[in-house]
């Protein structure tokens, strides 16, 4: 009853205020824009966080008014505008835009479905690389500055072996790992690069470039052969990405007004020596409506979905987010979040979104526990738009499904387990150690020597239970016998797509999709939910902290980089959901 009255009231605050501002609404909607901006730059968030306005305020880094800050509130706006029989398009500036390939597919998508509704979107950039043009592939026109690039070259990936230059200063590997496709500890014991991890970054590469080719074909109207021809030509300059018809024309930001929205040439000479006005924001063509869209609040909250992020590599105890050092998720602060979710009795289903190259086994297995509590009481679904690997995907097996992006790194089923030997550094710097123990494996973890047999054989049965735990857990989960696990194991990644053909995955989708899905299983049908985050983690942990715990003997579930391929071959995690 309470909160029927304070709806009331809100809405009656909301509808007065919309009365009020009516006369002036209705002045302005004889010049409402008929193209609108919009800036797309940086990571964009799935969902929209609802911020209080003042805090932009102290930080001082409140963006430009055009920018777009999530996918969400881009689908609403573009939903908007493309009722609005005035507006023509929108002009879409991109500057370092820097999402996930399942992110960019979304933009896409949007972009295509507002085509589709009569409207045009025009593109432009200053300097665009192999992400940002498959966006600007989308739109009808494609406009450069004159100073700009078209940095389309392809995709590359630099794979590392350190084995050599550790030996150079003292340091030795000492690894075991179940599987010959567990090439994580190639990276510290290898002289060369494997020709098993050469592989699996070429099935990637192969998956990328592709879709950079269809993009191309398909926005630029050129057949594959071309596409690849065009790749194999850049990087662009301005004129000569004209000349290769990859962008329209060349046009600087000043001179966007007049070419969107041309006027008379009367209109012109009389107003040449003043500036162009510069094509308005979202919030401009809102303010002129003379009926906007009010947000009223509703007589019955919406549908409670709740959000829980598996993001960084897995450790024991919180795990950090930085800004400073390396993002980790802790077991506690995940298993924390994990049980809110679950006593959360308006949260009628769980997503548990991760982005996580695996990590410590016991971590993994804990997080696994507290998700499979959970699905025996609500929907869970995981959903991965990057990577989901090893102590990763681990954890999604406690889900009822697992939705993944096509370009996600799903699967490597594996387990190693080692340690750096720095008695030749030692003895460089001139430090001496005598090494006393008691018991055969007392000292398995010292970094003074290597393993003794007795301590190998000890590991090695070790990390081989390890693995036939960790396919245990996927065949049960997967409802496969471990034979086949196997086969799909040993350390072998799959993208999205691959994955689902192997099994490893039930569906590919959007991370908008699984939401929705997750709820129609809890028996909700809507496209209007709240999205409720639960844990986070409770300290910072520093990169020096991280290596002197990799001195000591630790078991995996998966390599600790997370990586995505890059035009520049970087390998970079990066997450963004609220």
């Amino acid at each position: 009853m309470v909160r029927l009255v304070f709806v009331a009231l809100a809405n009656l605050l909301l509808l007065i205020r919309t009365l009020l501002g009516l006369p002036f609404r209705l002045l302005a909607s004889r010049h409402r824009p008929t193209y609108v901006r919009f800036r797309l730059s940086g990571d964009l968030a799935y969902r929209e966080r609802r911020r209080s306005r003042w805090r932009w305020g102290l930080r001082g880094v409140a963006p430009e008014p055009a920018t777009v800050s999530s996918l969400e509130s881009f689908r609403e706006a573009l939903g908007l505008l493309a009722k609005d029989p005035r507006v023509q398009g929108i002009l879409l500036e991109l500057e370092g835009l820097a999402v996930s390939s399942a992110k960019k597919d979304e933009l896409v998508k949007q972009l295509m479905a507002f085509r589709s509704a009569g409207k045009r979107v025009v593109g432009w950039a200053v300097s665009v690389d192999n992400l940002g043009f498959q966006v600007l592939c989308a739109a009808d026109e494609v406009l450069l500055a004159p100073a700009g690039r078209v940095d389309l070259v392809g995709y590359a990936a630099e794979a590392t072996a350190l084995g050599e230059g550790l030996a150079r200063v003292g340091i030795q590997a000492h690894f075991v790992r179940r599987g010959a496709y567990k090439t994580a500890p190639e990276l510290f014991t290898h002289e060369r690069v494997s020709d098993i991890q050469q592989q699996t970054l070429e099935a990637f590469l192969d998956e990328r470039y592709a879709e950079l080719v269809n993009a191309i074909a398909g926005g630029r109207k050129r057949s594959p052969e071309e596409a690849r021809a065009l790749i194999d030509a850049g990087p662009y300059s301005a004129q000569r990405a004209v000349a290769a018809g990859l962008v329209d024309a060349l046009c600087s930001e000043a001179e966007l007004p007049a070419r969107l929205t041309p006027r008379p040439p009367e209109e012109r000479k009389k107003d040449e020596e003043e500036p162009e006005e510069p094509l308005e924001a979202m919030e401009s063509w809102l303010a002129a409506l003379p009926f906007p869209p009010v947000k009223w609040r509703p007589l019955r909250r919406r549908p409670k979905l709740g959000l829980i992020s598996l993001s960084g590599m897995i450790v024991p105890g919180r795990g950090s987010s930085g800004p400073i050092g390396p993002k980790t998720a802790g077991s506690d602060a995940v298993v924390k979040a994990v049980r809110a979710a679950g006593r959360d009795k308006r949260a009628k289903a769980v997503v548990l979104y991760i982005n996580s190259p695996g990590g410590s086994a016991l971590a993994s297995e804990l997080i696994l526990e507290a998700i499979q509590r959970v699905a025996r009481k609500k929907p869970v679904i995981a959903y991965v738009d990057q990577v989901a690997a090893s102590g990763g995907y681990m954890a999604a097996l406690g889900a009822q499904e697992i939705w993944s992006s096509p370009h996600a790194v799903v699967g490597s089923i594996g387990v190693f387990a080692g340690k750096f030997e720095a008695s030749g550094l030692m003895a460089h710097l001139g430090i001496h150690r005598t090494l006393l123990t008691r018991g055969e494996n007392a000292g398995i973890f010292s970094v003074s020597r290597g393993f003794t047999p007795h301590e190998r054989a000890s590991l090695e049965a070790e990390v081989e239970e390890t693995y036939q735990a960790f396919l245990a857990h996927v065949a049960k989960a997967r409802r496969r016998t471990t034979e086949e696990i196997h086969a799909r194991g040993e350390g072998r990644v799959y993208s999205g797509t691959r994955g689902l053909a192997a099994g490893l995955v039930d569906r590919v989708g959007s991370f908008e999709e699984a939401c929705r899905y997750a709820l129609e299983r809890a028996g909700v049908k809507t496209e209007r939910f709240e999205l409720a985050l639960y844990g986070g983690a409770e300290r910072r942990v520093s990169l020096l902290q991280l290596l002197l715990s990799g001195a000591r003997t630790h078991l995996y579930a998966f390599c600790p980089t997370a990586w995505a391929l890059t035009e520049q071959g970087g390998l970079e995690p990066r997450d963004r959901f609220d």
